[in-house]
């Protein structure tokens, strides 16, 4: 293919100026922004940002801003038995403008070959105007070999980012039993497969996106479909840098003639951490349906949870906490696991509600009485062995390819198929009675099991397919949130599927998004950082209970992502001394709340591409709320500058807003301010005159 580069090298370029297709390059032409490489055999898509450019094998390397940060890789193959199909004679390509309802103007270019053994690959990629970096991607393989192909599944957007000095990180929006962090540093043998299948039985599902990055280069993966799809996205540390991909699993055997097309994945290259990368799926999700809800004004409102009084809790306890709760500045009182006689039933347990119904009616109207909000916790989609639903409801069971039963670990019960309407009807009749009846004006809704589910096989729900199952969660959740919102405009509903990277599919249909039993205070940050790039300016990221950070009390790391402030303190006592509310804490808790309540960072713009939180030291977090910036730094132990990225122009006051102190001022060209400080400072740039 010696005569590629004359007549078939390509550039999109898709920048502020327009598009511009230029369909060869000329020696001693003027080269377009981003412009490939002027080697042989090359043919090349992308932005400003991001260039992928083909030689005559179909094998791909990546450029950001006209550096190459790849190899030229084998991007897509066809996994045949042990072996991949990975080589593709090129065979020509062809280009067009295109115009998405949504996504706006762009430009499609369609490159296709063959493999030595007659199979044809066409790779189809797309670039958006609004959706600079990202590069999206269908591939379709046919099988011209004239015999039976088994395939065993496919790999698209692979690709290994060349070491720098400095090393790498990445981000996984997968699932995994232990609760690891979402953003880790890639040591040397570092090797995660990132499944969105179930970890576990109860484990499983998450925001199909997986990110490394280096310092100034980063590459992300992921797929755009509109359901939840069981794929992986495998990273790993290599001899030369930092490999990432997409791949499918699912078995077939492709006749002859007959073609096989991957979901539709994504590409992007981008300076910086993935949070760039997370907004641009997010608006070009948002564009096919899948965005957030407007946030109801009571999401944003500081919370108290019963659940330090575990599950054992009386209600006498709850009531004669209020007072305090109410006192320290909170604005919720969270009724957590136990009110009920099992998962399945949500029948009132008669020791705690004697009269039941009416019971129920008077607790609530109690906790409004106190000048608070009433939420309810529930884990639905589980029925305990001994609960009536499990005994005369068999039929609800999601059972998978063997005919067992999912088991939902922390309450030894077992899942309900949220694709059988029986199932949804039942559970959205449950929303009806918690917040019509009860009074509840939101709901806790909690379990690992509530992230995603496995396809499902039984026979009673005439599935056309076992994954409407994985596919329908998101319709659950939807019918779920539609009953919430029709009894009370206002409610909230909080998911929280305890310690697992959230379905973003799910999200559209939550009002409230918790860090979900984070492990540490560095899980509260990144989660936020993650969950604000997913949802959106003003949506409702709570740090969970302050007792679940380092120290018990760090409510600074939930406050300087703009997330919600949440404990579960007890008081005057407790079935854990640690989590008691004594005069010392009440005294920081009502700090924070008051602080809280007078700045409101979580009705502010998170602005999380001014700082890598892999490699910029300390670690920074920025709220932007109107010209105001509110900068939170991060160390065990800090002494010496820091950059506030961010300024406009003029002159800005510097204070700390939790001493109380003036830290001088600032502008955009003198934007360093020296600091000496143990776990956290914070501050607030404010511009003067």
């Amino acid at each position: 293919m010696t005569d590629v580069n004359r007549r078939s090298v390509l550039k999109v370029a898709l920048g502020g100026a327009g598009l511009a297709a230029l369909p060869s390059v000329v020696p001693g032409a003027a080269p377009a922004v981003a412009a490939p490489h002027r080697a042989p055999d090359l043919v090349g898509v992308g932005d400003t940002s991001i260039t992928l450019e083909f030689d005559d094998r179909l094998h791909s390397r990546v450029a950001l801003g006209g550096v190459d940060v790849t190899r030229f890789d084998a991007g897509e193959a066809l996994l045949v038995g042990d072996g991949a199909i990975d080589e593709f004679a090129y065979g020509g390509h062809e280009t067009r403008r295109t115009r998405h309802s949504r996504h706006g103007a762009g430009v499609t270019v369609a490159v296709w070959g063959e493999s030595a053994t007659g199979v044809r690959k066409t790779v189809e990629l797309t670039s958006f105007r609004r959706l600079t970096g990202m590069l999206v991607m269908k591939v379709a393989y046919t099988n011209g070999t004239g015999a039976d192909l088994p395939v065993t599944g496919w790999r698209s957007g692979a690709h290994e980012l060349l070491e720098v000095p400095g090393g790498f990180y990445t981000f996984s929006g997968t699932t995994y039993e232990d609760r690891r962090d979402w953003v880790r540093p890639m040591t040397d043998g570092f090797d995660q497969e990132n499944s969105l299948g179930m970890d576990a039985s109860d484990y499983g599902g998450g925001t199909p996106v997986a990110t490394v990055w280096r310092p100034g280069a980063g590459l992300s993966v992921g797929h755009v479909e509109p359901v939840a799809r069981m794929l992986r996205l495998p990273v790993r540390r290599t001899a030369g840098g930092a490999s990432i991909a997409v791949e499918g699993d699912t078995p077939l055997t492709l006749k002859p003639g007959r073609r096989l097309t991957t979901d539709t994945t994504f590409l992007t290259a981008l300076p910086g951490d993935h949070f760039v990368p997370l907004q641009r799926y997010r608006d070009y999700m948002a564009d096919i349906g899948q965005r957030a809800p407007r946030t109801p004004g009571p999401a944003l409102e500081p919370m108290w949870c019963a659940w330090g009084y575990e599950r054992d809790f009386t209600v006498e306890q709850v009531v004669a906490t209020l007072p305090k709760v109410r006192e320290v500045g909170l604005k919720w009182a969270v009724l957590d696991d136990g009110w009920q006689t099992n998962e399945g039933d949500w029948e009132l347990d008669p020791r705690k509600f004697p009269r039941g119904d009416s019971d129920m009616r008077a607790f609530t109207r109690q906790i409004r009485e106190a000048g608070l909000r009433p939420r309810l916790w529930w884990a639905p989609l589980a029925a305990d062995p001994e609960s009536d639903l499990y005994q005369n409801r068999p039929d609800m069971l999601l059972l998978d390819r063997e005919g067992n039963k999912q088991r939902v670990s922390w309450w030894d019960a077992w899942t309900l198929c949220p694709a059988y309407q029986p199932t949804v009807d039942y559970f959205v009749g449950q929303v009806k009675r918690f917040i019509g009846d009860w009074g509840y004006e939101g709901l806790k809704i909690d379990g690992q099991h509530l992230n995603a589910v496995t396809p499902c096989y039984n026979p009673a729900h005439g599935h056309a397919r076992p994954e409407e199952s994985t596919e329908g969660l998101a319709r659950f959740w939807k019918a779920v949130y539609e009953a919430a919102h029709r009894a009370d405009r206002d409610a909230v509903v909080e998911l929280c599927p305890c310690g697992t990277a959230f379905a973003f599919h799910n999200l559209p249909y939550v009002d409230q998004y918790p860090s979900s039993d984070p492990l540490s205070s560095y899980q509260v940050r990144t989660k936020g950082k993650t969950m604000k790039a997913l949802m959106g300016r003003g949506s409702s990221y709570s740090g969970d209970h302050v007792e679940l950070s380092d120290g018990g009390d760090d409510f600074a790391s939930s406050y300087g992502v703009g997330a919600v402030l949440s404990t579960k303190f007890t008081y005057p006592t407790g079935p854990d001394d640690g989590i008691v509310l004594t005069p010392e804490r009440e005294a920081l808790w009502r700090r924070w709340m008051n602080l809280y309540e007078e700045n409101m960072p979580a009705t502010g713009e998170y602005r999380g591409e001014l700082y890598d939180i892999g490699f910029d030291k300390p670690e920074t977090h920025v709220v932007a709320k109107g010209a105001v910036l509110h900068y939170a730094f991060y160390a065990e132990q800090w002494d010496g500058t820091v950059e506030l990225r961010g300024l406009g122009r003029g002159r800005y006051r510097l204070t700390d807003p939790f001493n109380g102190t003036s830290l001088g001022t600032a502008d955009a060209r003198h934007n360093t301010v020296r600091l000496a400080f143990e776990r956290f400072q914070l501050i607030v740039a404010e511009r003067i005159g």
